[in-house]
């Protein structure tokens, strides 16, 4: 394993062992985002189509794994079907301690919690394809997520009338 590889994996073990330590360095992170808009949900999450979108790395094995050689991350994002079985599904994301995700991939992807939501008729839909992208991006690559990966999976959910989108960070 390269050392880029294996100091990623160290750094996000110890942020995980020391969480002021990981404040104190995403606080010296360049963040421009300005007002996030929130509106009102409109519609019962049991008559609603929800689309999951996860920053954890997830993809199907048969699937280009994220590039972890490029520091900046990597910008673009895996669609995987909505009824895809965890055993499946890996992570390639070296910028977060993802050792209890291997174990239950639930806690940064929860494709089976909202399948269950689905069938218990919680949630009227998932959406699928659902997304997947890496969560550190930087530099010069921050452009191509905010300008063209974005944009394209919020095209995609608008095409397709997707009422409420999930997000979940990792």
């Amino acid at each position: 394993m390269p050392f880029t590889r294996l100091k990623n994996r160290l750094l996000a073990r110890v942020f995980t062992a020391l969480p002021s330590l990981a404040a104190r360095w995403g606080r010296g992170l360049d963040s421009n985002i300005s007002d996030i808009p929130w509106t009102e949900p409109q519609k019962p999450l049991r008559e609603a189509v929800m689309a999951l979108v996860t920053t954890g790395g997830v993809h199907l094995k048969t699937q280009l794994p994220f590039n972890m050689d490029d520091h900046n991350g990597d910008p673009s994002f895996r669609e995987i079907p909505a009824d895809t079985s965890a055993d499946l599904l890996t992570i390639t994301h070296d910028y977060y301690d993802h050792r209890d995700a291997d174990k239950d991939l639930n806690l940064v992807f929860p494709l089976q919690r909202l399948q269950e939501l689905v069938k218990s008729a919680a949630l009227g839909a998932l959406h699928t394809p659902v997304y997947s992208l890496m969560g550190h991006i930087d530099g010069p690559h921050l452009n191509i997520l905010q300008e063209e990966t974005a944009p394209t999976i919020a095209r995609k959910l608008a095409d397709a009338k997707v009422d409420y989108a999930l997000l979940v960070p990792a």
